[in-house]
């Protein structure tokens, strides 16, 4: 049996492809990857696989290549940028002599390493966990059934692997409770956040498109930005100021391609923040030459976690790499509207501000709305507002045609006479609840 090391920062890759040449997009996000987790890249193999192998995912030809190069390299750690089956991996690892880890367990090690606040540790170590339930048997010694035969140890006893899975699943029921009064606590502010009259803005975008930076630039807040994949986890909340108004923005984490679904699950909460938002800035790297593919990754994964439908502000970051690129608003004839800047030198920030009031208030509502005659200053504000369109007035009070900024018509319906407005929100918001 394999006993399997504790090191593995010296890593090789295997990037499994189907027919054709290999991307080498696809195997430098990979190799950015491995770095972002602390590991250096010792040597790189690619493997076409038309029919993968139930056992080791690639042939036995292509496993002995790969036990060669890792030998020549001096790699303790084997990467392989496909999901495994346990007993892919603990096959793998027997005949290499190596720790595995696929492209899930990866991506779960950075997360462990980029998690700071409490809920974010919680939900990382949840994914980790339900990772590891279905792994409990590669490689380790210890995990053999107790022998019997002696005095005092006949009987059917319990497999050290039965025991660890039992303890396994009492703790992936405990953070899941734990998780829970989270979530209540995370919907809990969203309703406050609601009730502040504020428009919810969320960042989303691939990893590593300088969503942080962005954010630090409208808020003035110091959150984590660096050159490196997933360095922002743990989602931030500030308030923006507007011509107006103001705004809700939340940092989110990054997406990948191929963002493994177990994660999109454990990290529901922090999703969350994109789901439940009033508008979407969608931040590209406008240097990527694969920007619309990544355009196209984000919106798929946005599509998973139910937020597919909601209005976007294409955001092209990093001019500043662009010979000649000056920041821009284009409002497109049909699609979304797109503001070209930089937030690290901050060009095209106020354009994007301006691009943020015109989005937000495409949101109205319209209707009829009976005020009664006690409902004065309510009329009074939609006056002051300009939302009036016509009126009529009679015993029962006033009769108004009026049209609205959605934020306007949250704010108005939380003061005095305010349910007279509960119509109109419910026909822009059905089924969520106003209060």
């Amino acid at each position: 049996m394999f006993e399997r090391s504790r090191k593995g920062e010296h890593a090789l890759l295997i990037q499994p492809h189907a027919g054709g040449p290999p991307d080498e997009g696809v195997l430098e996000e990979f190799a950015d990857l491995a770095r972002s987790a602390g590991a250096s890249v010792a040597a790189t193999v690619t493997a076409r696989i038309d029919r993968p192998s139930p056992s080791t995912l690639i042939g036995s030809g292509k496993l002995e290549e790969v036990k060669a190069a890792a030998d020549a390299s001096g790699a303790d750690l084997v990467l392989v940028n496909h999901p495994l089956t346990p007993v892919q991996e603990r096959n793998l690892e027997r005949a290499l002599q190596r720790r595995v880890v696929d492209r899930t367990g990866l991506i779960l090690d950075i997360f462990a390493q980029r998690a700071r606040s409490h809920d974010g540790k919680l939900q990382v170590e949840l994914a980790q966990l339900r990772h590891m339930a279905t792994r409990l048997v590669r490689g380790w010694t210890h995990l053999e059934r107790q022998r019997g035969g002696a005095i005092g140890l006949r009987g059917p006893g319990e497999t050290q692997l039965e025991t660890d899975r039992r303890l396994l699943q009492k703790r992936v029921e405990q953070l899941e409770r734990r998780l829970e009064k989270v979530e209540v606590q995370r919907t809990q502010m969203r309703r406050a956040r609601v009730r502040s009259e504020l428009p919810r803005v969320a960042l989303v975008g691939y990893t590593n498109a300088g969503k942080s930076t962005l954010f630090n630039a409208l808020t003035g807040a110091a959150a984590y930005a660096a050159d490196q994949l997933f360095a922002t986890l743990d989602p931030t909340v500030r308030r923006i100021d507007l011509a107006g108004g103001g705004a809700v923005l939340a940092d989110t984490v990054g997406f990948v391609r191929d963002l493994p679904h177990e994660l999109v699950a454990a990290f529901r909460s922090t999703l969350s923040e994109a789901r439940e938002a009033d508008l979407l800035l969608h931040v590209v790297d406008a240097s990527d030459p694969l920007r619309d593919e990544r355009i196209a990754q984000v919106d798929q994964v946005l599509g998973e976690i139910g937020a597919g439908d909601l209005p976007q502000l294409l955001v092209f970051n990093k001019i500043d790499r662009l010979e000649d690129a000056q920041p821009r608003h284009d409002r497109p004839a049909e699609g979304r509207m797109r503001v070209w800047l930089s937030a690290r030198d901050g060009r095209g920030l106020d354009l994007l501000r301006a691009a943020l009031v015109e989005a937000l208030q495409l949101r109205h509502v319209s209707g009829e709305v009976r005020l009664p005659p006690q409902a004065a200053r309510l009329r009074s504000r939609l006056h002051e507002l300009g939302a009036v369109r016509a009126e009529d007035h009679d015993e029962r009070g006033w009769r108004l045609q009026v049209e609205l900024a959605l934020a306007d018509a949250r704010r108005l319906f939380a003061q005095a006479h305010g349910e007279a407005l509960r119509p109109l929100l419910e026909s822009a918001l059905p089924g969520e609840d106003l209060h």
